[in-house]
């Protein structure tokens, strides 16, 4: 039977960075503050003019060179993103009339941070299923347009980017050997942004002065939640390709919160010199974490074929999720 492999990744992100320091001019926060307790130190902002679909379409060239495809072989285009260009019609659409891919179906997804994760499960079920060969998976994400930057607790947080992989039909011990998905919308005040939907639309005025269509969170609860279920789903993936923590050669987690990646690769035995971080460059990037740090890590050397994967994430749903792959 066909399962998924990973024949290639991209990424693409704006040329602006907004540092600790520059925020430090727009909220009351310090270098170190941010530092100590999320490890980011910039973040990649879109400017005024750019749109997300066109990181995207330069994203999935990146990907489909390294995959030696070209768009007219792609079956089917996934986009996971919170913040598309605009809500009719999805991005996914947009990317596909930018990329020529006249054959691929094309839609979004919305699971938060853990959107490519189940963009991953996702591909791999049609793949499976025999409905498509050759999957473009994006996440890609414009948080920094929807942050409170009177909000010091969460506007430190989140970066812009876009982060592509092509999944390809195999029959070979490569690609995804385990995954699994899961969510809990009881805690979906956790993180959210209440306005701009049916519930408080954008012609309300008081939509915009109580300040709706923003990020917010709780991030204490969340921190707690994100790491046991992190830690869970990962041990579910194991168990399930009968692998032990020791063999893999790298965690590539989601890039929330350094202290999040800590304790998850520090309950799971995995130690930090085998997971992928880039959170100090990036921030969080929502959907966009895992295939921007797996896109670094396979073009700098670091990721071998051979070498066992072990991805996961946790998210606005609450979502979470996780997924073992043979690279």
């Amino acid at each position: 039977m066909f399962h998924a492999a990973i024949a290639g990744t991209g990424r693409a992100v704006p040329a602006k960075l907004l540092t600790n320091a520059d925020l430090e001019t727009l909220v009351e926060t310090t270098d170190e503050w941010i530092t100590t307790r999320t490890g980011i130190r910039e973040r990649h902002q879109a400017a005024e003019g750019e749109v997300l679909s066109d990181f995207c379409v330069e994203a999935a060239k990146q990907a489909l060179e390294a995959a030696w495809l070209q768009a007219k072989d792609l079956d089917a285009i996934l986009i996971a993103t919170v913040t598309p260009d605009q809500p009719i019609p999805s991005m996914a659409c947009l990317v596909q009339q930018k990329l020529g891919a006249k054959k691929a179906a094309a839609w979004d997804q919305n699971a938060g941070c853990s959107g490519w994760l189940y963009g991953l499960h996702i591909a791999d079920g049609l793949i499976q299923a025999g409905k498509a060969r050759n999957v473009l998976l994006v996440g890609a994400e414009f948080l920094t347009r929807y942050v409170d930057y009177t909000d010091r607790a969460t506007c430190v947080l989140f970066g812009d980017g876009a982060g592509a992989t092509i999944l390809r039909a195999t029959k070979s011990d490569r690609g995804v050997l385990a995954s699994t998905i899961r969510s809990d919308g009881e805690g979906a005040c956790f993180i959210q942004m209440p306005g701009g939907g049916s519930s408080f639309p954008p012609t309300r005025p008081e939509t915009l002065a109580e300040r709706l269509p923003f990020i917010k969170m709780m991030g204490g609860e969340t921190f707690k939640l994100a790491v046991r279920s992190m830690v869970e789903v990962c041990k579910d993936v194991l168990n399930e390709s009968g692998f032990e923590p020791g063999e893999v050669s790298w965690l590539v987690p989601h890039q929330a919160n350094d202290r999040i990646i800590q304790a998850v690769g520090e309950r799971l035995g995995i130690p930090r010199e085998r997971c992928i971080v880039n959170i100090e460059r990036y921030g969080n990037t929502s959907a966009a974490s895992i295939p921007i740090a797996l896109d670094e890590a396979a073009r700098d050397g670091r990721v071998k074929r051979g070498d066992l994967i072990l991805f996961t994430a946790f998210g606005a749903g609450l979502t979470w999720g996780a997924a073992l792959v043979r690279w």
